[in-house]
């Protein structure tokens, strides 16, 4: 399967191929994504942290919630409060309760700060898809399915909370 990528996942002979080359560089797209993240944290006077929780409402298939939220973040129900209380008060997010239930407390991405952050992020895209340029549909699908692998295998390494 080795086709002669540095960074094969299998060489010729069948053994693992170098797995701190790949560590490597998934820590350096890690580092570099958050890199961003931090840029747009501190233009927006937030925490990282918001921006990853923007992020989840964001990506989330349904309306998130504080619960949601916290589970996916590994906080407190305290910290999360205070997390959506600084989006909120930055115009980011707005919390809304449930018609059938007013305990639920949805969370709503503001339209104008998704543009704001599509603005600032848009490098990021535009680089995902100069590198996406050079490589084949095919290519492509394994990388994907690859990804959704490892975030699947990464979510069940969440932290237990004390």
């Amino acid at each position: 399967m080795d086709d002669g990528h540095a960074g094969a996942i299998v060489a010729d002979d069948g053994s693992r191929a170098d797995l701190q080359k790949f560590a490597v560089a998934l820590r350096r797209t890690v580092g570099e994504v958050n890199r961003l993240v931090h840029g747009f944290a501190s233009t927006e006077n937030l925490h990282p942290t918001d921006v990853h929780a923007l992020s989840f409402v964001l990506d989330h298939p349904d309306t998130a919630t504080p619960g949601l939220l916290r589970e996916h973040l590994g906080l407190t129900s305290g910290a999360v409060t205070a997390c959506l209380d600084r989006l909120e008060k930055a115009g980011h997010i707005r919390r809304s309760r449930a018609d059938d239930d007013r305990r639920v407390v949805r969370i709503h991405y503001v339209p104008g700060a998704r543009a704001a952050a599509r603005t600032h992020f848009m490098p990021l895209a535009q680089a995902a898809d100069r590198a996406r340029d050079r490589f084949t549909e095919d290519e492509l699908a394994v990388v994907l399915r690859y990804l959704d692998a490892l975030n699947e295998e990464l979510g069940e390494l969440r932290a237990p909370r004390s």
